[in-house]
């Protein structure tokens, strides 16, 4: 087949056929985001060790363990209009040079004050590249298994941080817990340099932007299987309509401003959940009599369902409606919270109970991706993802305090569990609630 003239992109990349070029970048934002994992999840898996070492008492590592998602919120925060301007490549190759660069010095930190500073400007990076690779993915993958796309992607985030529980477990007793923050640094580092050379830019960006034909060409031929040397022109049907606002701007203008509001309600309340369990579940599990050993494979169990449930929740997308599967997600989620609170004395079942719990949260959470992705038009996709995730970060500070606070008031770990069943019911009520406002999908963006 041969093109001519003017030409639809995303028509073109919709009636692609899915190949290598797209299995490459899949690939690398699954490296981004595993890295991203691991790295977050770095500081819950040495916390008893590091505590040990320096004579702190856990609550006392509460900053330590939030400064990294504050940084991460405001990497989020300032990257979005930044990618939406400059390119999504760009802002992504540098975020992950950064953040490698700022876990190198958490690595070295010697006093828990520089180990709160290098651990904020890890997550100013970490906040920035997840944002840019989602928002990648999202615009080479073709409609009909665009939600599976971002998901297998997605898939890295859990990976790295069950992960890290298992390197964990192998670097802290034989080279000490700054191993882990090293090893965290090398890896970003090197992937810097994989995204440099094999990385494209988003088509769809540059043809908003109005790049040049030859530069969109050159890209557009790795995934569309027919010849371009007759195109003129590539365009794209939603920038017929004037843009008057920016990026920032279009998130908090009618008609989107309702939806923008329940993605970061649902998103900050499925991290409130997410960053509990990350951060605190080895300490959790500590206060509930099992050894370090145990307490690290059970929390490795959330993050191993989790794969299972993002690519179940990816699957049920391309196939139902994808607000219903993100709704019945935290519905779940909320019933295995109970549950966890109500059973922890059996080692096999409790332990069960975290993987299937894995499933729903992280399926759920995960599921928040495509449902931004698809409600924000190009010009703005990235800002609507990555404000999404930055004040959705907050719930992870959040959370990750209001467990230190509770653990000082003397919460049981069980009681601090049961908890978790409020946020998920919030975050389902406003899942459904988007669903009704904007039924039938009047807003859906290609």
């Amino acid at each position: 087949m041969a093109y001519s003239g003017k030409v639809n992109i995303q028509q073109a990349i919709d009636d692609s056929p899915f190949s290598r070029f797209h299995w490459v970048i899949i690939v690398l934002g699954f490296l981004v985001l595993a890295i991203d994992g691991f790295d977050t999840a770095a500081m819950g898996y040495i916390a008893p060790t590091l505590s040990a070492d320096w004579g702190i008492k856990k609550q006392d590592l509460g900053p330590v363990l939030s400064a990294a998602l504050l940084g991460l919120s405001f990497g989020a925060l300032l990257a979005g209009p930044i990618s939406d301007r400059m390119g999504r490549k760009r802002v992504l190759v540098f975020s992950c040079l950064f953040f490698g660069l700022a876990s190198l010095g958490t690595a070295y930190a010697q006093t828990l004050n520089m180990l709160t500073f290098w651990r904020f400007l890890t997550g100013l990076g970490l906040g920035a590249a997840m944002p840019n690779a989602i928002t990648l993915v999202s615009e080479f993958a073709p409609k009909r298994c665009r939600s599976m796309a971002i998901n297998t992607m997605y898939c890295g985030f859990p990976l790295g941080a069950a992960g890290g529980g298992v390197i964990s477990s192998w670097l802290i007793p034989n080279y000490g817990w700054h191993s882990v923050l090293l090893a965290g640094a090398i890896a970003p580092l090197a992937l810097t340099v994989l995204l440099v050379l094999f990385l494209p830019e988003s088509v769809k960006y540059l043809v908003h932007h109005g790049k040049g034909v030859a530069q969109v060409k050159r890209i557009a031929q790795r995934f569309m299987s027919g010849s371009l040397e007759q195109v003129t022109q590539f365009y794209l049907d939603e920038d017929r309509v004037t843009v008057k606002k920016g990026s920032v701007a279009q998130l908090f203008s009618m008609p989107w401003l309702p939806g923008t509001l329940m993605l970061w309600t649902t998103y900050f309340m499925g991290l409130v959940i997410y960053y509990v369990l990350l951060s605190w579940m080895p300490t959790l599990m500590l206060g509930m009599g099992y050894p370090l050993a145990e307490s690290a494979w059970l929390t490795s169990l959330f993050t191993f369902g989790g794969t299972a449930g993002i690519l179940l929740a990816g699957w049920l997308m391309d196939r139902w409606e994808a607000h219903k599967v993100v709704s019945l997600g935290f519905m779940l989620t909320m019933l295995f919270a109970l549950a966890l609170g109500f059973e922890h004395n059996h080692i096999i079942l409790f332990g069960a109970l975290i993987f299937l719990m894995g499933i729903t949260m992280n399926g759920a959470q995960s599921g928040l991706q495509t449902l931004a992705a698809t409600f924000y038009p190009t010009h703005c996709r990235a800002t609507g993802i990555a404000w999404m995730q930055g004040v959705g970060r907050f719930g992870g500070v959040a959370g990750t305090m209001m467990s230190a606070q509770l653990l000082s008031l003397q919460w049981q770990a069980d009681s601090i569990l049961m908890f978790l069943s409020l946020p998920a019911l919030v975050a389902a009520a406003a899942t459904i609630y988007k669903l009704q406002r904007y039924k039938p999908h009047a807003l859906t963006v290609a």
